[in-house]
């Protein structure tokens, strides 16, 4: 039996620390095991990555305690975490720590026998049966049966328009790896994760599925990841986070939208959940599918490269026709009615008549609160947060100035802080202003938003998308949580208050996510029996990237 043992901790240091293993619990030592181990003058977590029959120092600590009966980190996973750090330049102690539920990470014993397993069951709607697939989508689904049954890496590409049936092709990509006793891993960005979503995937699988997503409690998180890890579900439905779920027989991995920026983490370790789900489809042998109606620019590269498989779903299902769009230059509007106005005549007369024909519409806007910049008209002061220098948004419900960057809030000034002048206004709009507005427009109307504001409470998010899908709401005001994910076949209108917001944002890639999110929102409509119709208000018209998205043109 090796001496020593080489010990990852979750600390910005990359190396492994070696510590010798005392003779009483010599027979409890595995690699993939938790460990308490002293470092400097505390005791801390770490993880045991290797045995060594020799030590790189001269004086080594004891391990403390032994914290696991059963590793809790598989070869693979510490293979895919040593990748990561590699990759992203973090420690092999921090990478680990991103790929375990937070209670693990703080050292906790036998966390599940102290939380009463209460979960909902997950029986959603009665079992489905597979809908029968076009053509196109029997091709694409036919390419991922061979690489499961051949038990290969390859990664495709699976481009199709909005509506065009992704998700089938995924739900029998994955009831194939089933049927072949392996597990399958289903990564969606954190906004698209609607209880629709989930619904969709629990009543054709039922209870063997597991969701992982930020909104979960710890506890309730440790107990979807220990239903992984026992083999319990076969199945898992999640974020960013959930490409580390403890799965051994993975036979297929799926990062739907997988252009989302979403899937990059934006602290330490700096991973892309894509590259690692590439990463771990390597490890396990097994097909990936990156579906997308606007891929990455990079995906789409390397796909033309020929380093994926390229599939194509050209057409919506049952032939229905994507939405006709129509471009209103604000500019113009503004020269014809001589003032500044939040919705263009074509879009009211577009909502007016929606709502006569007892039909849905949805207004898009990717900018929350009511208005986005408080500003002295005398000195020319803009408020801004005190913490991160970060323009402050003013709240009407909340009567704050909020910091959407670190939510750092403040009272609004009667005087301006520099010149102690009265001349205080408020430019600019958010959904919040868009909900008001509208509201004086149609007040026969029930309206709802949805955006991060109106969701922070628990059930709210559930409660809005369900009175919009029964009907009893008829205008949905959104962000871009509104702009993917969302099957309503009674949508008829989209409209879209400003297309301009996301290009002005000092962002390299702002033009590609301008027309990621008006192609993807542009999807909403029309998903039903009758047509539909896209309304974008925009100051510049001509831009490549609102012109190519009302062509449909990736």
């Amino acid at each position: 039996m090796p001496k020593f043992v080489q010990v990852a901790i979750a600390l910005p240091i990359n190396r492994l620390f070696h510590y010798k293993i005392p003779e009483a619990i010599t027979n409890e030592i595995a690699i993939g095991k938790r460990v308490f181990v002293p470092f400097q003058n505390r005791r801390v977590v770490g993880y045991i990555a290797a045995l060594s029959e020799e030590a790189d120092v001269l004086e080594v600590k004891d391990i403390e305690a032994v914290i696991d009966k059963a590793p809790i980190l598989s070869d693979e996973m510490l293979k895919l975490t040593k990748w990561i750090s590699d990759t992203y330049f973090c420690s092999w102690g921090e990478a680990i720590g991103a790929a375990i539920p937070a209670g693990i990470k703080q050292g906790k014993r036998e966390i599940g026998s102290r939380i009463k397993e209460s979960r909902e069951k997950k029986e959603g709607l009665p079992s489905t049966k597979p809908h029968t697939l076009t053509e196109e989508q029997s091709s694409a689904l036919k390419n991922v049966i061979e690489s499961v049954d051949k038990k290969e890496y390859k990664t495709f590409l699976l481009h199709g328009i909005t509506a065009s049936g992704k998700t089938e092709v995924y739900l029998q990509a994955i009831d194939h790896a089933l049927s072949k006793g392996r597990q399958a891993i289903m990564l969606v960005p954190e906004i698209s994760l609607t209880p629709q979503t989930v619904e969709r995937f629990v009543s054709r699988f039922g209870d063997r599925v597991a969701v992982i997503h930020s909104k979960l409690t710890a506890a309730k998180r440790f107990l979807e990841w220990k239903r992984i890890k026992d083999g319990r579900a076969s199945i898992v439905v999640g974020a960013r986070s959930a490409i580390f779920s403890p799965m051994n027989e993975l036979g297929v991995i799926i990062v739907d939208e997988e252009h989302e920026t979403s899937y990059k983490q934006d602290d330490v370790p700096r991973y892309h959940a894509r590259d690692v789900a590439e990463e771990r489809a390597k490890l396990n042998n097994c097909p990936l599918i990156l579906g997308s109606a606007t891929p990455s620019l990079e995906s789409y590269y390397k796909a033309r490269k020929g380093e994926y498989r390229l599939v194509r779903l050209t057409k919506r299902i049952e032939e229905r026709l994507l939405p006709k769009v129509k471009i209103v230059d604000m500019r113009m509007e503004l020269a014809t009615r001589k003032k500044i106005a939040i919705f263009s005549k074509i879009l009211l007369d577009a909502i007016e008549n929606t709502l006569k024909k007892k039909k849905q519409a949805i207004i898009f806007l990717n900018r929350r609160g009511f208005s986005t910049f408080v500003n002295c008209k005398k000195c020319g002061l803009v408020l801004k947060c005190k913490r991160c220098d970060t323009v402050l948004v003013y709240h009407f419900e909340e009567k704050k100035l909020i910091c959407h960057y670190c939510n750092y809030r403040q009272e609004p000034p009667d005087i301006c802080p520099r010149c102690r002048s009265s001349y205080i206004k408020y430019f600019g709009l958010g959904t919040e202003r868009v909900e008001s507005e509208i509201g004086h427009q149609f007040a026969h109307a029930h309206i709802a938003r949805m955006d991060s504001d109106t969701t922070a409470k628990s059930g709210s998010h559930d409660r809005i998308l369900g009175e919009f899908k029964s009907g009893d709401t008829s205008l949905l005001v959104g962000t871009q949580m509104i702009a993917k994910g969302l099957d309503f076949p009674e949508v008829t209108l989209v409209g879209v208050v400003s297309a301009d917001v996301t290009l002005n944002v000092p962002d390299f890639r702002a033009s590609e996510r301008t027309f990621n999110l008006l192609t993807q929102v542009a999807g909403r409509a029309g998903r039903g029996e009758d047509g539909g119709e896209v309304i974008v208000q925009t100051y510049a018209p001509s831009h490549y990237s609102i012109l190519t998205a009302a062509k449909h043109d990736y």
